[in-house]
């Protein structure tokens, strides 16, 4: 197994910027409100889990119903594209207000579909299309790790950036994940013709 830093960085980055959860932050405290408490470590560990499994099971399942890898690399890198105009001009195309309770909210909507959501679980295999499978798993690990953190200290995390920080951080991530889900459709658009 070879580890490529490089790949691991960039799958990193494309995950961290879909999953947006310094963007969610406001839905993260919101949901502590109306639940009482968010089990952090649950709540990554099954994210992580439901994203890592559907990277080894999503293959089989787009082969088995005919459809290939750069086909949904294409569909995936639209997606990112919605999402990247979503967070850079600040509107919603899509958003699913699931009311939680304090059983559910660390599952639902929290781990999924809020993490580990449409977005995230077709990046994953449009990465797929491009890395290495062990590369893209460091990747999700690590960002569920970020995702341990930043659910752990959510309320500090506010008070410290403030609405203004979460914005710009919001339309920068915005940006990259624009120029990435453009690259990812020229790379896998080729291959289709």
């Amino acid at each position: 197994m070879n580890f490529n830093l490089k790949e691991i960085i960039t799958a990193f980055m494309v995950l961290f910027a879909v999953i947006d959860i310094i963007g969610n932050i406001p839905i993260i405290i919101d949901l502590r409100r109306k639940s009482g408490h968010i089990q952090s470590e649950k709540a990554s560990i099954i994210a992580g889990f439901i994203m890592i499994l559907f990277l080894f099971v999503g293959q089989s399942l787009l082969h088995f119903i005919g459809i290939d890898v750069h086909s949904f690399a294409v569909a995936g890198a639209l997606i990112l594209f919605f999402i990247a105009l979503e967070m850079i001009l600040g509107i919603t195309l899509y958003k699913d207000d699931a009311s939680s309770s304090a059983v559910t909210a660390t599952v639902f909507p929290l781990a999924f579909p809020l993490i580990a959501g449409p977005g995230s679980l077709t990046t994953l295999l449009s990465l797929r299309a491009e890395f290495a499978i062990q590369n893209i798993i460091v990747a999700v690990v690590l960002n569920m790790i970020v995702l341990y953190i930043v659910l752990k200290t959510s309320s500090k995390i506010e008070k410290l950036i403030g609405p203004t920080g979460i914005q710009i951080i919001r339309k920068v991530f915005g940006v990259i994940l624009l120029a990435i889900s453009v690259k990812l459709f020229a790379a896998n658009i080729k291959m289709l013709f």
